[in-house]
């Protein structure tokens, strides 16, 4: 069993709140460590969750375990690492790609407009790409999300906050 292996396997477990993603288009998988004994194959795992206390890390590790079951890993040992913080930064382009299929507006550092003083993210709708967008809420259905309303197109949609 090698890394690479481990990371394939790893490549079927979807985010609970955002099944269009896995858990490596998110960028939450940290590191993987294989270590052998007298007892088997043990697999370690570290995950960053992408808010503390993000509800759907216990749902991940499940996923994690049932994957690695799957393919003959049955020690399974994962530990949430917290430091450093997630940053959608970490996010693969793909899954960039995946949330916007998906009707989720991504992350998009870049995509500011100056306002004096102040400046305002520009949020483009996922659905017609129109950048004349109004913010609903700063709170959506989950903690990494918040709620839009497109201008031209008048659908409502959800952005992955940038953090």
């Amino acid at each position: 069993m090698t890394k690479e292996e481990v990371l394939g396997w790893l490549a079927d477990v979807t985010d609970p709140e955002v099944p269009a993603l896995t858990i490596l288009d998110l960028g939450i998988v940290r590191d993987i460590q294989i270590s052998e004994n007298n007892e088997g194959t043990t697999v370690k795992v570290w995950i960053t969750p992408t808010y503390s206390g993000c509800p759907a890390m216990d749902v991940i590790a499940i996923g994690i375990r049932m994957a690695l079951a799957g393919h003959g890993a049955h020690k399974v040992e994962i530990e949430q690492q917290m430091s450093p913080a997630w940053t959608t930064d970490w996010m693969t382009e793909d899954g960039k790609r995946k949330l916007k299929e998906y009707g989720i507006a991504p992350p998009n550092r870049k995509a500011f407009q100056s306002l004096g003083l102040f400046e305002e993210e520009v949020i483009a709708c996922p659905r017609c790409g129109s950048e004349d967008t109004e913010l609903v809420s700063q709170f959506g259905p989950t903690s990494c999300k918040a709620l839009y309303k497109c201008l031209t197109c008048k659908e409502p949609f959800e952005h992955f906050k940038c953090h």
